[in-house]
């Protein structure tokens, strides 16, 4: 790499310098410049499932689950092509996020920082508002209960104790939540697609795949101050919402993805003293040499696999499976739109239950709150991994002293205070956090959305060498993305005094 390769225009822009000798770095925003190291070869593009696992975990939740299948009953199978906009736009996203995670090791929380610091602490306090709250254990909990008749706060408790004895234990973190999270989707895969075969039929898979398609489709009963909000909150519900895509950035670092390479793994607490010191910034590699642009092009085929086949192609086939169970769903239960009409929140999920039993009588219902408990176990997983994960590596990073710790004690003592508020709020107060900000929080965290793909376009279009940064098409969809979550949600805020639903 040269200087010809980086613009000069100002501070906030990244050039090439020597830095007191032989080795060269890479300046990018006002932060430590990052060494030029060696990116390593690319695996093969068609593989397993990697890092998107994390992804699909958090993003195959009560979105795909529940808030479609219940406006496909309400609307139709042909709202869905809100639902294929959303998916695709969040794929983009991944694909952004990657960019600057792969060429520098570096989160996206790092990269914001490097822009402007309060954009930086700014996710920070949103991850904190937004996602101490067990709402999705306690989701999963309530369907255990449905099967097992364990009373679900006792499952949620002894559930969250037991996902920190499990993350305490593990040598290196990432590898055992690969594992375990690949297992337990597929088997939601396939256990899914086989139920939505046997109780649906040709006529509803046929009408959920057209709807995908009928793009324009937008009932005005959608526009309504009930509707609105709701359509707005699904469509950004399409896959991984809030952060989750940001801490995909540290799932990727973990892996070895890229310049990840070049930054050790999180260790669980007990081999915390395993834990090779963290680097005080990213690296960069040299972007003038080809053979590291072949290289790095091999990354981008390797993630791009991860993007569209399995997160894109997952995510759609789970939400396929849900909405061809709704559709048997309403056949069998004709005035559920009816009851969901009515605000009944349950009347969705408890007409999915129904058309799973019909086809094998109880047993086969008891196995569908078995996938809603599967779902709310994967979420919770992926959430509190990637939520004590995020806060320790900003912690890390830029609060002072912290760096006298390891990051793996920061990563147990986030990973044991959420544990330890998940438990009293159970205990003692509403599990999905006090009511009266509830649309705080959702607002916080469609917000969260349309900050992201703003911090993106900053990121990669000013931070990284020329070379590797993103075209304008690309630029334009995360454009859209901006104008789309901010727009539609102050628009909701505005006309009808309502945010996300």
């Amino acid at each position: 790499m040269d200087a010809s390769n980086a613009p000069t225009a100002g501070p906030s822009d990244g050039h090439l310098a020597a830095s007191h000798g032989p080795e060269r770095v890479w300046r990018a925003g006002r932060l430590d410049p990052m060494p030029i190291r060696k990116l390593p070869e690319a695996p093969p593009s068609i593989h397993l499932l990697g890092p998107t696992v994390f992804l699909v975990a958090l993003g195959v939740g009560m979105g795909e689950s529940y808030m479609w299948p219940r406006l496909v009953l309400v609307f139709g199978p042909e709202i869905r092509w809100l639902f294929l906009i959303g998916v695709t736009l969040q794929a983009v996203v991944m694909l952004e996020m990657a960019r600057y995670a792969m060429a520098t090791g570096e989160s996206i929380f790092f990269g914001a920082a490097r822009v402007f610091k309060p954009l930086m602490w700014f996710f920070f306090a949103v991850a904190i508002l937004v996602y101490i709250w067990p709402g999705h254990l306690s989701a999963g909990a309530a369907a255990f209960e449905r099967i097992t008749g364990i009373p679900w706060v006792i499952a949620a408790c002894v559930g969250l104790v037991l996902v920190g004895v499990v993350f305490s234990l593990a040598k290196v973190i990432y590898n055992l939540l690969e594992n375990v999270l690949s297992l337990l989707i597929g088997v939601l895969v396939v256990g899914t697609a086989v139920i939505a075969a046997l109780v649906g039929d040709w006529h509803d898979l046929s009408s959920t795949l057209a709807g995908m398609f009928h793009f324009g489709y937008f009932p005005s009963q959608a526009l309504s101050e009930s509707w609105f909000p709701i359509v707005v909150g699904s469509i950004a519900f399409a896959g991984p919402s809030g952060m989750q895509q940001m801490w995909y950035t540290l799932h990727l670092r973990d892996s070895g993805a890229g310049m990840g390479a070049h930054v050790p793994s999180i260790r669980g607490l007990r081999h915390a003293g395993a834990e090779e010191a963290m680097p005080a910034r990213g690296f960069m590699f040299d972007t003038s040499d080809p053979g590291e642009m072949a290289k790095w092009r091999g990354w981008r085929r390797w993630v791009t696999f991860d993007a569209l086949l399995l997160f894109w192609g997952i995510t759609m086939l789970v939400t396929i499976s849900f909405t061809v169970l709704a559709q048997a769903a309403s056949r069998q239960n004709p005035d559920v739109r009816s009851l969901i009409e009515s605000g009944d929140r349950e009347a969705a999920l408890n007409a999915m239950a129904d058309a799973f039993s019909s086809v094998g009588g109880s047993a086969l219902g008891t196995v569908f709150f078995g996938f809603i408990a599967l779902i709310g176990l994967n979420a919770t997983l992926g959430l509190f991994d990637s939520f004590s994960r995020g806060q320790a590596d900003m912690t890390y990073f830029f609060v002072r002293g912290a760096r006298r710790f390891r990051m793996a004690h920061l990563y147990a003592a986030y990973l044991w205070g959420l544990i330890a508020f998940g438990i009293l709020i159970l205990l003692f107060g509403p599990a999905d956090g006090p009511s009266s900000i509830l649309d705080i929080l959702a607002f916080l965290s469609t917000f969260a959305m349309g900050a992201y793909c703003v911090v993106l376009l900053l990121v990669n279009n000013t931070l990284l060498p020329k070379p590797i940064r993103p075209k304008l098409p690309t630029n334009l969809v995360i454009g859209f993305g901006a104008v789309f979550y901010l727009g539609m949600l102050f628009y909701s805020l505005v006309r009808f005094g309502v945010v996300v639903g």
